[in-house]
């Protein structure tokens, strides 16, 4: 299978037309392509989760609906075709009534496992940490000191 061209869109303000940017072919442009060209591939609403949920089986399409219940049927359906097209995630259509398809990580697919388990541990962190800043904050308030940050504002930290 041929991976197929994507190109970007983006909107032409002078114009008020909507005009593709095609994104770099080959990575030799700075320090951060690498970045760059895997956030590329990876960097999608969805993707993310979706090869999370790959990591622990393989999963069937009305499963993904039903565990990211906010994504629509076209979205899903396009960031699964976009990992497919990369080589990161395979799919078997089993010849039933009604037909079962179920996705499942290739090799290439299987070599993000670090990555994306970094990502999950590092949103673990910073939500915790988050909730904390906001429970702090809240605490404050009710204690009737004033809070450092405007009223209605988290603290975010900054990393």
């Amino acid at each position: 299978m041929i991976p197929q061209e994507r190109t970007y869109l983006s909107f032409c303000i002078k114009k008020g037309t909507i005009m593709g940017r095609v994104p770099h072919r080959e990575f030799d442009c700075a320090p951060g392509c690498p970045v760059e060209g895997t956030l590329r591939k990876i960097g999608g609403k969805w993707k993310g989760t979706i090869l999370f949920l790959l990591l622990k089986e393989n999963v069937r399409f009305n499963a993904f609906q039903r565990k990211l219940p906010t994504v629509t049927q076209k979205v899903l359906t396009n960031q699964l075709r976009e990992l497919e097209a990369d080589g990161l995630i395979g799919r078997k259509i089993y010849a039933e009534v009604p037909p079962r398809v179920e996705y499942f990580l290739l090799p290439l697919g299987r070599t993000l496992e670090p990555v994306i388990l970094s990502l999950w541990h590092w949103g673990e962190n910073y939500l915790q940490r988050t909730v904390a800043d906001t429970q702090d904050n809240i605490s404050e308030t009710q204690e009737g000191t004033e809070s450092k940050e405007p009223h209605g504002m988290l603290s975010i930290p900054i990393l």
